[in-house]
């Protein structure tokens, strides 16, 4: 699976959800937050995935959790 911003391959780290174009499981975003990085300090620590790749992560995210899309449940 390949949506442009987010890589499901079972080549690429047995199939884990990777930043597109990259080796970082989108997870590793997730986990620098909770653990209260800010932003800055996830893409220093991993300089292959952009600024507007991790945006657009979390705003799709955003939007599933509050409702903004359909996400096919009824």
């Amino acid at each position: 699976m390949s949506d442009q911003l987010i890589e499901r391959n079972p080549k690429i780290l047995c199939g884990t959800p990777v930043f597109s174009g990259t080796r970082v499981p989108v997870r590793i975003l997730m986990e620098h937050l909770e653990a209260g990085d800010r932003l800055d300090d996830f893409l220093d620590d991993y300089p292959t995935v952009s600024r507007e790749q991790a945006i657009e992560l979390l705003e799709r995210a955003r939007m599933i959790l509050v409702g903004d899309v359909n996400t096919g449940a009824a």
